[in-house]
């Protein structure tokens, strides 16, 4: 049966008969339409700042376990990192924040039904991207690893973790996307409770897969991706028992698969893909310049301390972690790993682009304003101009200079021009010079 053709905006008001009555709106609906924007905005924000200091705490100390494994591991991981991250940044940030905001768009007008086959939809492109991400990696990680500057025993610890890794992908996507469901409905403490919950028990079980303890198997490196792998999996069970069980708003329930549906989440999440890719690029191709110009050695140290840029999504790390990190190098940089050519490299990376991470943090805070005003034009200039001067003045500076550090120099200022573009933009009015386009869907 048809149902009538809906505005896909929040700006247009709904039509009478496609509006729940009010008393079928729930009270966690009612409070983010009207309750007061900054204490709403700071009891939906401190679960989901806990998650990424979470997220990225483990990511630290799974590296801490596989450093005790040899410069190689190391520097495997390093390689292998970006593309993981890419991965979490587009499932978690990008493609769910466009799965959250079309949910509580379509909850915010009143329309149940709306929402319930958006969060299926949500599922069918969390598994379509997760699927293929594992086929991408799985036939062609080597040589893409190998065309990141990895060669010998780095490469083929690249490799191994990489296949564990990417082989549970889907997995990764469906428990960022069936979280972003979640979330859409204003209930970011049952996502939040679930990753931190799996984030404690995963810091034990990667040293336990890791080396082998009792009835464990020493799985190497493989152990570390295998931990994850089993991570996703847990945390994607229970948040799909909590779906089904009736206790989310919005429920998985089957649905025809239509293209007006897609497009309400892929309008925000594959244009806000971009910026994940953009940030991630960056530092694969930073690892590639580095692995070429100094060896595995540097590569290891070089992404060591660039895991610190992750630590920046909540602002605060944006503006303290990374300082004490900057002015006490070596001390971060020794828990990973004993080797001179390390410490030197991530030290001195730490020193010259350190100080400038608190800019990234606020174009971080600025491109997430953005993307709940659908405005991405300015967050993705500035990402490419960031790139710009990153990679291409990095690369131009290694080539006049044969110095790591005017290549890190090259980052750093990438980073401060990113946040000042923005600031600038947003500053002078940016989001208001053309009125937002009326866009409409049709649901068949």
């Amino acid at each position: 049966m048809s149902v009538a053709a809906l505005d896909a905006t929040v700006d247009l008001p709904p039509r009478e008969a496609d509006v729940v009555a009010p008393t079928e709106i729930s009270p966690r609906t009612r409070v983010l339409l009207h309750g007061p924007i900054v204490p709403t905005l700071l009891r939906m924000a401190w679960p989901n700042v806990l998650v990424m200091v979470a997220q990225a705490a483990t990511g630290l100390i799974e590296t801490w376990f596989v450093s005790k494994l040899g410069t190689d591991a190391l520097a495997g991981m390093a390689l292998v990192f970006p593309g993981v991250m890419l991965m979490q940044m587009i499932s978690a940030g990008a493609m769910g924040g466009g799965i959250s905001s079309a949910i509580a768009r379509a909850l915010g007008r009143g329309r149940r039904d709306q929402a319930d086959a958006l969060a299926m939809h949500a599922v069918i492109i969390h598994v379509a991207l997760g699927a293929l991400f594992t086929g991408i990696m799985l036939g062609f990680g080597r040589p893409i690893y190998r065309a990141l500057g990895g060669a010998g025993g780095e490469l083929d610890a690249a490799v191994t973790y990489s296949n564990v890794v990417f082989a549970g992908s889907v997995l990764l996507w469906l428990l960022n996307g069936l979280a972003s469901i979640i979330r859409g409905t204003g209930n970011m403490f049952v996502p939040a409770s679930v990753i931190c919950v799996g984030v404690v028990v995963l810091v034990p079980l990667s040293p336990l897969l890791i080396f082998g303890i009792g009835p464990f198997p020493a799985l190497g490196i493989a152990g570390g991706g295998a931990a994850l792998v089993l991570f996703y999996a847990a945390g994607t069970a229970v948040l799909v028992w909590y779906i089904l069980s009736g206790r989310n708003i919005a429920r998985l329930r089957p649905t025809r698969p239509r293209w007006p549906l897609f497009r309400e989440i892929l309008g925000v999440g594959a244009v806000a893909a971009v910026t994940s890719v953009q940030t991630n690029v960056i530092i694969a191709l930073a690892t590639a310049l580095v692995a070429t110009a100094a060896g595995p050695g540097a590569a290891a140290g070089y992404g060591t301390s660039a895991r610190l840029e992750y630590l920046l999504v909540p602002l605060v790390f944006g503006l303290g972690a990374p300082l004490v990190a900057a002015i006490w190098p070596q001390a971060w940089i020794a828990l990973f790993s004993a080797d001179p050519r390390v410490i030197e490299t991530g030290s001195n990376y730490l020193r010259i682009v350190g100080p400038s991470y608190g800019f990234f943090g606020l174009a971080l805070a600025l491109y997430f304003a953005s993307q709940g005003a659908g405005r991405l034009f300015w967050p993705l200039s500035a990402g490419f101009l960031r790139m710009l001067v990153a990679i291409a003045g990095g690369w131009l500076a290694l080539r006049l200079t044969g110095s790591l550090n005017w290549l890190f120099a090259a980052l750093a200022l990438g980073l401060v021009l990113h946040g000042l573009t923005l600031v600038v933009a947003i500053g002078t009015g940016a989001w208001f010079r053309n009125p937002p386009q009326r866009i409409t869907s049709s649901l068949a």
